[in-house]
């Protein structure tokens, strides 16, 4: 397959332009699919390197189990010209220091991004951190909050700043 892109608009209107590569996997829910399975209209999971609002594709999911409407109703867009929201809700490890942790990727890093954005959906994931207490940092930007989504060692949303 040649290299190719598409565009996509995340829940609180963000643009993103998705780059394929030959390696980009292609799931349907959680089965092997085809790339002729991205179509408009469908909802989309992208995870792969981030660079602004590119992102280059390692996998997408076609119409991943996440209610779009209830997570994003969740998160504040961002609005040119207003001053980022401050909140902090549920549980946020004690030991969390910004900058602490290790980058993960793959099953893990998959994991803690579908738990998080099926609470907080509307953003860009630019990375997934491990915790030394074995819990998540989601990193989410491209939205005014959260920014930062923290899951249990189980996949489970605990808590977001």
């Amino acid at each position: 397959m040649a290299a190719s892109s598409f565009d996509l608009s995340t829940p609180t209107g963000q643009k993103v332009t998705i780059k394929e590569t030959s390696s980009t996997v292609y799931d349907t829910g959680t089965s092997t699919s085809a790339a002729s399975a991205v179509a408009k209209g469908k909802t989309v999971l992208v995870l792969g390197k981030v660079n602004s609002t590119t992102i280059t594709a390692s996998q997408v999911i076609v119409g991943p189990a996440i209610n779009l409407s209830k997570a994003s109703a969740n998160v504040i867009a961002v609005k040119p010209g207003t001053q980022s929201a401050s909140k902090t809700v549920g549980q946020i490890p004690a030991s969390y220091k910004e900058g602490s942790g290790t980058i993960v990727s793959g099953a893990a890093a998959t994991n803690a991004t579908e738990a998080a954005l099926s609470s907080y959906a509307g953003g860009i994931v630019d990375r997934v951190v491990r915790l030394s207490n074995g819990e998540y940092e989601v990193h989410n930007i491209g939205v005014n909050w959260p920014h930062h989504i923290f899951v249990t060692s189980h996949f489970k949303v605990a808590g977001a700043d």
